[in-house]
């Protein structure tokens, strides 16, 4: 056996590390600490502190800092302490979680749901446990990479259908559907790097029409697409509008209870703290009360006119800009002038189609959006 030179193999990494330095594509995690609902002070090398308002966080409704939050958040560990302590099949399954589950199922209109640790977790854990080497996953070409991940796990056939075309995934299960025995179709409610919606209702119908499931992805939605039926996999997290961590499914009850017996990503995770669970039970109470979806939407439109854009379809807005290196300047400037925006480059976007991402709260002023237009307009 030849005998590994672990210099060659170090320097290998370093190499790989270059390349992405060298093509503007390395990713600094910088430390951010939040103040309130969209504030943030970023510490850095050439700045200490600087106070930023945000344009690059989920928190669509402002509710990470919720004050009706943190208070169910303090209590809960205060009664139940800070950990879950395992798995929620051994010792982890607080009584918080039915709670919250049974919350969920009735604001998804369907019989049952299933909180996960993330929502990464959730997304192998219910891909994975449905379909199998003998199946068929038709996804849309732009869905999350966890969803990716979740269909190349399960062994399962996976072909791509152009972006919201519904006519090339009809065309895709009509030459292939009959070749396997299950079928998921997979695509989401808000796509999270480009902000248009998906095509549900249609999708649904093509579900049912070619004896398929269909799982939509409402990481970035606001529950506003809900489409109740038997197969209908509805997923979600708790960790970007609801203000918290982790993951869920909603959905028929036969599908939870097959989903909760063999995902494997909810049996070997440490469940979720109680702190999270409270937390959360109170996020969908707000949500369900108030109008923070509508404000958030009608501020990320807002910004649309003072940009002069095509009117906006979420509370996602995306300027492609194509340039690693321009992309990061923007992003650079916006903050000397005070603001955080994301720059997105490959591969969470393809090559040549670095954008500025940006999103926008139920919290952010008006006052800041037509600033933040203006700078974005006299740079780009």
């Amino acid at each position: 056996m030849t005998k590994i030179d672990y210099k060659n193999l170090i320097n290998h990494y370093a190499q790989e590390v270059k390349k992405l330095k060298n093509n503007d594509l390395l990713r600094v995690i910088e430390n951010i600490d939040s103040s309130n609902n969209f504030l943030v002070n970023k510490k850095s090398k050439n700045i200490s502190q600087q106070k930023l308002i945000s344009f690059a966080c989920n928190d669509y409704l402002s509710l990470s800092n919720h004050p009706t939050l943190k208070k169910s958040a303090i209590k809960a560990v205060e009664k139940y302490g800070v950990g879950a302590r395992g798995s929620r099949f051994i010792t982890g399954n607080s009584s918080l979680y039915p709670e919250l589950e049974s919350q969920i199922a009735k604001f998804y209109n369907c019989d049952d749901s299933l909180v996960f640790s993330s929502g990464y977790a959730c997304a192998i854990g219910v891909i994975s446990s449905i379909v199998s080497g003998d199946d068929l996953i038709v996804a849309d070409k732009l869905i999350h990479s966890c969803l990716i991940d979740g269909a190349k796990l399960s062994g399962a056939k996976l072909i791509r259908f152009k972006h919201n075309d519904i006519d090339h995934c009809q065309k895709i299960l009509a030459e292939n559907r009959h070749n396997f025995q299950k079928c998921l179709i997979i695509t989401e409610t808000v796509f999270s790097m480009d902000g248009d919606v998906g095509k549900i209702k249609k999708l649904l119908s093509l579900a049912t029409n070619f004896n398929a499931i269909l799982l939509s992805d409402d990481a970035h939605g606001l529950g506003e697409n809900i489409i109740s039926h038997p197969i209908h996999l509805q997923m979600g997290t708790l960790s970007k509008a609801l203000g918290g961590l982790g993951g869920f499914v909603a959905g028929n009850k036969i599908l939870l209870e097959y989903i909760r017996q063999f995902a494997r990503s909810l049996k070997y995770s440490t469940a979720l703290p109680p702190a999270i669970l409270a937390s959360s039970i109170e996020a969908l109470k707000l949500m369900k009360k108030t109008n923070l979806a509508q404000k958030s939407l009608k501020n990320a439109q807002y910004f649309c006119k003072m940009m002069d854009m095509p009117i906006c379809q979420s509370s996602i807005v995306v300027i492609i800009i194509g340039n690693n290196k321009r992309v990061l300047e923007i992003a650079e400037i916006a903050r000397k002038k005070g603001f955080l925006i994301a720059p997105i480059r490959y591969p969470t976007v393809p090559k040549n189609q670095s954008r500025l991402r940006l999103t926008f709260s139920s919290a952010h002023k008006k006052a800041y959006i037509k600033k933040l237009a203006g700078i974005l307009k006299e740079i780009i």
